[in-house]
């Protein structure tokens, strides 16, 4: 091995050290984090996907849309917050006052996990404050409620508009509406409502919660319409 050139030497120590890293690092480490991952999270691990009669219909993760095969929001479900995320989402131009959203597919009406998106636009955009306006007026008229009573976050989409909850002011807006829809009484859509009301991270991260889907599949498993 000493009678080898030094550079020689270098290149097959450089080499050895490559190998070893790339055993501990690229092969013993992941094992090990996937097991205790699998073990200890394992359906985080795997999605947090979400089953409903012995079938996935989605992840606790992810935001899905309850609408009707036109794009027009369900009064049976709990709505989610607005979303960009569409296949190639962009601005169609101003008419008779208001912005429109359009998509290049079919149903593109948000909540895309291949599209994660936001819209960019800033608080002062003439855009945005239209979206904002429209679905306030939208709201509404669906909900039956006062303009001054519609939170932010019914109007305003994620950064990644895939936000799988809404506060629980956004619920509450909605219950009248979802009891009505279901013929059941608010008081049983609010007590569901708080019993999928996700608190802070250890109490002080974050805000409460209300994760729609799993909120919603519980409506549909004890309250069918």
């Amino acid at each position: 091995m000493n009678r080898l050139p030094g550079w020689l030497r270098q290149h097959i120590a450089g080499l050895r050290a490559l190998l070893v890293f790339t055993v501990i690092t690229g092969i013993i480490y992941p094992v090990v984090v996937w097991g205790i991952a699998q073990g200890a999270f394992h359906n985080q691990a795997n999605g947090s996907l979400v089953s409903y009669k012995g079938r996935t219909v989605g992840s606790g993760l992810l935001c899905q849309e309850f609408t009707d095969g036109k794009g027009n929001p369900l009064p049976q479900y709990f709505q989610p917050r607005p979303s960009f995320a569409i296949v190639g989402w962009s601005l169609a131009q101003q008419k008779n006052g208001q912005f429109y959203v359009k998509g290049t597919g079919p149903d593109n009406y948000g909540c895309n996990p291949l599209y994660s998106a936001a819209s960019n636009l800033g608080p002062t955009n003439p855009a945005e404050i239209q979206f904002i306006k429209q679905r306030q007026r939208q709201i509404a008229a669906f909900d039956h409620v006062k303009i001054s009573q519609i939170p932010a976050d019914a109007v305003t989409g994620s950064a990644s508009g895939l936000d799988p909850d809404i506060t629980p002011q956004n619920a509450a807006i909605q219950v009248d509406r979802v009891a009505a829809a279901r013929h059941i009484s608010p008081a049983t859509v609010r007590a569901l409502v708080k019993k999928y009301t996700i608190g802070r991270d250890l109490g002080i991260l974050g805000e409460p919660a209300v994760n729609v889907l799993k909120l919603n599949i519980s409506l549909d498993a004890k309250y069918p319409v």
